[in-house]
């Protein structure tokens, strides 16, 4: 057990622990959970209140998201401003209700479950163990502490208990099950043939009158929001300074500061039997445990070989089959109680029953590995490269306190802090509130950006630090030109909206075509005759998830068709997402059944069927919650947050 317990500490589960801990608060953010900072609220939830600060932070998290997902294909025109805020905001709404019910059920996560938690993220450790130095420095790149941290994971895993126990209590009967195999696992079988959207289109002329009525019902496609153009100085750490060569004396005066940091502390090999039993267990039953372990203990005493017994008798999954052996094992991972008796055993000494939360244990140590300190000639490299670095923060330090108050002292222009510094003066193009690429990306740029000491007083911003882990960065800028929010004209556009009408108008015919040829097949045509024109395609029986080897919208209407009766063939129109239109002439249907499948399948359904029903009533749940709860939403022209440009 204590071995899987070691395992579980990476690959898969660990990164499990990271999903868990990260989504609940992508979502939400803990600095409103612990009230820090003042901010306008946009909403209130049962009384707990969402900051605007927070939901233009996610609002700004899911643009960068949108388009690192979509790359080149990303186009901003192409998601509408407000209904993603909207859409933000209400994630964020139904975060909050998870929290509040899973504390209103009484869920908790104690704290060894949370030490548990952080000690398996591998981010935190160093050489496959957990490292305190790794963890407070990965806290403070994030800007975050460990109290705040730690309320995270606790945050995380007390709502995903709530998952868990809604997903408990779902159960599938016999009935449920066959009907869900026999969709899940149905073929059909059916003929299609395309109306490619390029022989529809003409370049027929657009009515004034339609132009005006696409621009009047379409506003918002052509917004174009408050921008401004920007100058601006970047500091770089990199090119601040060159660092010297660092003199012996320094390293060695350095490596006794940090003395500590090279010390290595005492590491045991250590193997064990394992007799399994829960903390609260029975006395009779915990007198049993102790009785078999004594057993064990008086064989190996008598000359049994105790990886042997290990693998024989061993209740430990993880360990057994290695003849109980957990490796090399440092302090503060293991149970408090088998740590205490590993680490005051001599090396091959057979230890006394030892009881942990897990049962009764039988402990040797096989190998000692005492605590040592890297000598000075092992570690010199890592200290003079550490040396370089403090250098070069130092003198970033210094430059950077030289730009902030330059800037500060000649707020009217960025000329004269170029010049003595010997900096570039950088320029920005149009940018929203949705921010830029690069440093510009970051919403310290744009909050300061958009701010009324810069944006309206034409001051230098403030120095602007910009987090990229151990790469430092800072800027001030000022803005050297701005724009209202404004719709472009309709004479800009209007090739645009030409475009669109011609497509939108090529689909209808398409669509309308195809509608006239289905008809045709409903009344007893030959399918041949009447897709003479278009190239035909036979698929043979296939499952709803083939949308590789044909397209989804016409699988989806293959599968949504119902079947064909002595009235006629079953025919179905529709449109794929290119603006090409389908006939799609349903043939087989072939019903998917339990008895067909072997048990892991049947099992493996089985598990399915009651994963979806979990989360069907997970959703319910949410959405109950969502309707009984006092939401209160302040209305736009109220807030300032500014969706995606």
């Amino acid at each position: 057990m204590l071995q899987a317990i070691r395992e579980r500490a990476q690959g898969w589960f660990a990164w499990t622990i990271v999903i868990l801990i990260s989504v609940p608060f992508a979502l939400w953010g803990i600095q409103e959970y612990l009230k820090i900072g003042s901010q306008p609220p946009v909403a209130t939830v049962n009384g707990h209140e969402i900051g605007d600060r927070e939901l233009s932070q996610r609002v700004q998290q899911s643009r960068m998201e949108l388009r690192e997902r979509l790359g080149r294909a990303y186009r901003p025109e192409a998601f509408d401003n407000a209904r993603l805020r909207d859409q933000v905001l209400e994630d964020m709404i139904r975060s909050q209700l998870i929290v509040q019910r899973s504390l209103d059920m009484g869920l908790r996560a104690g704290d060894a479950q949370v030490q548990a938690t952080i000690l398996a993220i591998p981010a935190f450790q160093k050489d496959g163990q957990f490292d305190k130095a790794v963890y407070e420095h990965a806290l403070s790149l994030q800007g975050t502490n460990s109290v705040q941290f730690e309320q995270r994971i606790r945050l995380s895993l007390m709502t995903a208990q709530l998952a868990r126990v809604v997903a408990s209590s779902e159960f599938t009967t016999q009935k449920a099950l066959d009907e869900a195999v026999r969709l899940r696992r149905q073929q059909r079988s059916f003929n299609y043939f395309l109306l490619p959207l390029q022989g529809f289109k003409t370049d027929a002329p657009i009515a004034e009158k339609d132009f005006d009525a696409y621009y009047q019902t379409h506003q918002d496609a052509f917004r174009i929001p408050e921008q401004v153009k920007l100058d601006y100085l970047v500091l770089e750490q990199a090119s601040t300074a060159t660092p010297g060569d660092v003199p012996e004396a320094t390293l060695r005066e350095l490596y006794q500061t940090r003395l500590k940091n090279y010390q290595i502390p005492e590491k045991r090999q250590i193997r064990h039997i394992l007799i399994a039993l829960a903390a609260n267990a029975r006395p009779a039953d915990e007198q049993s445990a102790r009785d078999k372990i004594a057993a064990i203990r008086a064989r190996i005493v008598g000359g049994a070989d105790f990886a042997t017994l290990a693998k024989e008798v061993s209740q430990d999954p993880g360990s057994a089959s290695q003849g109980g052996d957990l490796g090399l094992v440092g302090r503060g991972v293991m149970d408090p109680e088998f740590e205490r008796a590993s680490f005051t055993l001599a090396q091959g000494v057979l230890s006394p029953p030892v009881r942990s939360a897990f049962g009764f244990h039988l402990i040797e140590v096989t190998k000692i590995e005492p605590e040592r300190v890297r000598p000075f000639a092992e570690v010199r490299d890592e200290l003079a490269t550490a040396a370089r670095t403090e250098q070069l923060d130092q003198h970033y330090l210094q430059m950077a306190e030289r730009l902030g108050n330059l800037t500060y002292e000649h707020p009217d222009s960025l000329e004269l802090t170029a010049q003595t510094l010997g900096l570039e003066i950088h320029h920005s193009d149009w940018l929203s509130r949705s921010g830029g690429v690069g440093v510009l990306a970051s919403p310290k740029v744009t909050d300061a950006a958009f701010s009324e000491d810069v944006m309206s007083h034409g001051n230098n911003s403030d120095l602007i630090e910009i987090d990229e882990g151990r790469r430092q960065r800072a800027l001030v800028l000022r803005v050297v030109d701005h724009r209202e929010a404004a719709t472009r004209p309709l004479a800009e556009v209007k090739g645009q909206i030409t475009d669109t009408i011609h497509r939108e108008r090529a689909k209808q015919s398409a669509l309308e075509q195809a509608g006239a040829l289905a008809k045709r097949l409903r009344q007893g045509e030959a399918l041949t005759q009447v897709g003479a024109d278009y190239r035909l395609v036979e698929q043979g029986l296939v499952q709803r998830d083939a949308a590789k080897e044909v397209p989804p919208e016409v699988l989806e209407s293959a599968f949504k068709l119902p079947a064909g009766d002595a009235k006629g063939p079953s025919v179905g129109v529709v449109q794929l997402r290119d603006g090409d239109a389908a006939v799609v002439l349903l043939g087989q249907i072939q019903d998917g059944k339990l008895a067909d499948l072997d048990p892991p399948q049947r099992k493996g359904e089985g598990r399915d069927l009651a994963n979806a029903l979990a989360r069907t009533y997970y959703d319910d749940m949410i959405e109950d919650l969502r309707q009984r709860a006092d939401v209160w939403i302040a209305p736009r022209e109220q807030t300032h947050t500014t969706a995606i440009e």
